[in-house]
């Protein structure tokens, strides 16, 4: 088996995120990077896009989902963002990294690490 990880970094957003009343009505920026750890070798091998997870349509769900709904957390942005990832099967574990920018003063970001396996949960 030959491991590897595929990863998306900095993916940005605008998402209804915040525990205060008034972000709960506005967008904010935020950033999504995320690592997939799993088999590469058969995409390697075959050098074809079913062997692999898509990574396009991976983003696609990621940004209809976060964009789709409101969050109080970041925490519970990065749980579903390791969820979406862990949909596919071959993905053993995900790292994922919530940055809401901006929303400290004086700070470039606030920033969530979380990580996910498929026998966590």
């Amino acid at each position: 088996m030959i491991t590897g990880k595929i990863r998306i970094n900095r993916l940005r957003m605008r998402c209804v995120v915040g525990i205060a009343d008034w972000e709960q009505k506005i967008r904010q920026d935020v950033s999504v990077s995320m690592t997939l750890h799993m088999d590469l070798h058969p995409a390697g091998k075959s050098d074809d896009v079913a062997d692999t997870v898509d990574y396009k349509q991976l983003k696609k769900r990621i940004m209809d989902h976060l964009e789709g709904h409101s969050f109080a957390l970041i925490e519970r942005m990065a749980y579903e963002v390791a969820g979406i990832c862990l949909e596919d099967s071959r993905v053993q574990r995900a790292d994922v990294t919530v940055n809401k920018l901006g929303a400290l003063r004086y700070a470039d970001s606030v920033e969530v690490d979380l990580t996910r396996t498929r026998d966590a949960d």
